[in-house]
């Protein structure tokens, strides 16, 4: 890709992945990190997450898809990826907001691993009872 060509940006967060995304006119090719999606994303599932937003516009084969992460897991890039892909289309077309937001496209999800608390193994997993 040229950096010639006009593009979308959009800025999407999960967890605690940050995905830059850029859509480019194009014929549906997804690139993450400078690798292919198949092996940035290794479960379908997560490759289906991502471009989620595409399909529910139908416009999967409309756009080319660059995204560099950082941070998290694959389970958050995809999320990431996701939201980034939601906004990047609204900034393309404005008409996009309202079905994006309608399937919650848009709604950056919240939530994150939750702290330790001291005096407990985890979160919220206390050390076992003795009675006696």
């Amino acid at each position: 890709m040229t950096t010639e060509q006009r593009y979308f940006y959009g800025l999407g967060r999960r967890k605690a992945a940050i995905a830059r995304v850029r859509i480019y006119p194009g014929n549906g090719t997804v690139v993450i990190n400078g690798r292919p999606f198949e092996e940035a994303l290794p479960r379908a599932s997560l490759r289906n997450e991502a471009i989620e937003p595409l399909s529910a516009l139908d416009q999967n084969k409309s756009y080319n898809v660059q995204a560099k992460v950082r941070g998290g897991g694959v389970a958050g890039w995809a999320g990431a990826i996701k939201h980034g892909v939601a906004r990047a289309l609204v900034v393309a077309d404005e008409a996009n907001r309202r079905p994006l937001r309608l399937q919650g496209l848009l709604t950056r999800d919240p939530r994150v691993k939750e702290r330790k608390k001291p005096g407990l193994k985890r979160a919220r997993k206390a050390p076992q009872f003795t009675k006696r």
